[in-house]
């Protein structure tokens, strides 16, 4: 059977006009939203040497991970499946002052797995971090700019879920779980698996009063629960107990804010737990079943390039805000098609100055090329120029 050449891997894709121009767009503009917020763009590698570009992350990560071997060094190399380390290196290398930094950035991103958004495994990742300080206000900001980012896109009905890895993490330390029981209790409780959780405790010789604590957290989510959660949780460790003040302060300042976006709690909602140090939170979509943005707090993730530095931020994916926008962009505004010659030397440069004259303007103008094939209209032309009364002027098709 002979190969089919246009095929693309399963998960790889390309985009065309006008998607390409939409998508390029609201690039531009989120880039501006960040910049208008302090945030300086940064362009990490695509491709680096593997230990450093996974320096600091988990599992997951590295399951993720294309590797290779460079034909210069003969080191293996990975093509990035995340953008969120390489610029906590960044700022840990190159930024040297105490102050806060804001850095956001945006490109491909290239997964040997399919992620969670949309089933891609080439991600136009956009996001922005925030390094240098490990109050509340720090998570907020970078939440607020991320439900910026949803409006600029066009992106409507936002609801915003809310967790913090500190609580679980606690409430493991409490009970002297070791790495793999921590991992096995970790995986019942994100699938809320209640008759597995408990079997786990008891395997794990968990005290029952702690055990109740921990079996709680499947329970514990819901538009108002931290009241609930610190009766539940009572007895727990100030570290635990800090956590659901966190949580508590960040969702009441994004409220201040924002009063109508639904806003929930799930306590055992935990996604990146190997990476997160304290709040992390997802964004959803009616119709959406992943979410369309995550982020979260990352504390000294710098340390591993020899800067330890608290930071917090966001990532999303371009394609996926555009396939949920309510935005439509015309990139064919007012295309205008142009002769490609004139009928003399002063009418040639006449069209020649009108041409970049609108094009300076901002217009688009698309020359006529001699002996083509199709019409005006067949290439988005909604109107042309013409010479009448001495002068080039545009006239609708």
């Amino acid at each position: 059977m002979d190969k089919v050449h246009w095929l693309l891997p399963e998960g790889i894709d390309e985009v065309v006009p006008p998607q390409a121009a939409q998508l390029e767009s609201l690039r531009r503009r989120l880039l501006d939203l960040y910049h208008s917020w302090g945030y300086d763009l940064v362009m990490p590698p695509f491709i680096e040497f593997l230990d450093s570009l996974l320096m600091g992350s988990g599992a997951d990560i590295d399951l993720k991970t294309f590797k290779i071997i460079d034909q210069v060094s003969g080191r293996l190399l990975g093509l990035r499946p995340d953008m969120t380390t390489q610029v906590a290196r960044i700022d840990a290398h190159h930024l040297e002052n105490d102050a806060p930094s804001r850095l956001c950035y945006m490109g491909t991103v290239l997964h040997a797995k399919p992620d969670a958004f949309g089933g891609t495994r080439a991600p136009l990742q956009i996001g922005a971090e925030l390094y240098g300080h490990s109050g509340f206000q720090s998570d907020v900001e970078v939440i607020s700019l991320m439900l910026e980012t949803f409006a600029s896109a066009g992106v409507e009905n936002i609801s915003l879920d809310l967790g913090h890895v500190g609580i679980f993490k606690g409430l493991a330390v409490e009970a002297q779980l070791d790495g793999h029981q921590e991992a096995i209790l970790f995986d019942a409780l994100q699938r809320k698996a209640v008759p597995e959780i408990k079997q786990n405790l008891k395997d794990f010789s968990v005290e029952d009063s702690l055990s109740i604590r921990i079996l709680a957290l499947s329970e514990l989510n819901g538009a108002d629960v931290i009241d609930h959660s610190r009766k539940v949780l009572q007895g727990s460790s100030e570290a635990v107990m800090q956590a659901i003040d966190h949580i508590e302060q960040v969702a009441d300042l994004v409220r201040n804010q924002y009063p109508e976006l639904p806003l929930h709690y799930d306590l055992a909602e935990l996604r990146g737990y190997n990476f997160h140090t304290g709040v992390v939170f997802s964004a959803f979509v009616p119709g959406s079943g992943v979410e369309i943005a995550r982020g979260g707090r990352y504390d000294n993730l710098g340390s591993e390039f020899g800067r330890s530095r608290a930071a917090t931020g966001f990532s999303t994916d371009l394609k996926v805000l555009m396939q949920y926008s309510l935005k439509t962009e015309m990139s064919n505004r007012e295309s205008i098609f142009a002769p490609f010659s004139a009928a003399d030397d002063s009418q040639q440069l006449a069209l020649d100055n009108k041409v970049s004259e609108l094009r300076a303007q901002g217009g688009r103008v698309i020359i006529q090329l001699p002996g083509q094939l199709g019409t005006a209209q067949e290439q988005g032309c909604v109107s042309q120029l013409v010479f009448e009364n001495e002068q080039w002027v545009v006239k609708p098709l």
